[in-house]
């Protein structure tokens, strides 16, 4: 599965694209986000870790809007999106 991180996100994660296994069946997008926080020890500029990020973030699972409950049983991309400035 790919990761693909954006803006703040990708500073504190380091890297713009990952590829990550497949989750095990029935793991949620909440899960696999503590997963990927607890493997990067980076921040942003200001000091914001992934995991803080995370949380304000919205996610797209395979490009629909997906809360933190969502199954990735059949996913095979997930977009971390924080919020931008600007329209």
């Amino acid at each position: 599965m790919e990761i693909h991180y954006f803006a703040a996100a990708r500073a504190a994660a380091g890297t713009t694209v990952e590829t990550v296994d497949r989750p095990a069946p029935g793991t949620t997008l909440g899960q696999l986000l503590g997963e990927l926080a607890e493997q990067h020890s980076g921040t942003t500029d200001s000091g914001l870790s992934l995991g803080e990020i995370f949380g304000r973030c919205t996610f797209l699972v395979d490009g629909a809007n997906s809360p933190e409950s969502t199954v990735l049983d059949h996913a095979a991309r997930v977009d971390v999106l924080p919020p931008f400035a600007g329209g």
